[in-house]
């Protein structure tokens, strides 16, 4: 049993499961970064959040460390907390305009999205 997991491959897993009562190997994705169009879309929304605004940016395509840096130095800039959320940035309060320019610096296409 030993010899299965030195030969596992490195996009994989040994996982339990229920069906069989056994372990087996699950594939990992090749790559984290998600696919995009190339647009960055940024808006504002308060659904499920009890009135209060985010700014959410998505359409990023970034490696999870690079996505953690750009979110630490925007919450930064806007002077506010948030968080990442399946590959969305969050940042708190109404703040589209000030990330619209930093990201616009960057070289990214950005579109504002939403009302």
């Amino acid at each position: 049993m030993s010899s299965n997991v030195t030969n596992r491959s490195d996009n994989s897993r040994l996982v339990y499961t229920t069906e069989t009562g056994r372990i087996k190997e699950q594939r990992i994705p090749e790559s984290s970064v998600p696919k995009s169009d190339g647009i960055v879309r940024i808006r504002r929304e308060t659904a499920g959040r009890n009135g209060k605004g985010v700014t959410t940016i998505s359409g990023l395509t970034m490696s999870d460390v690079e996505l953690k840096n750009l979110a630490k130095y925007l919450k930064q800039l806007c002077g506010t907390g948030g968080a990442i959320k399946d590959g969305i940035v969050e940042i708190q309060g109404d703040q589209r305009d000030k990330i619209k320019i930093e990201l616009e610096k960057r070289g990214l296409t950005v579109k504002l999205a939403g009302g």
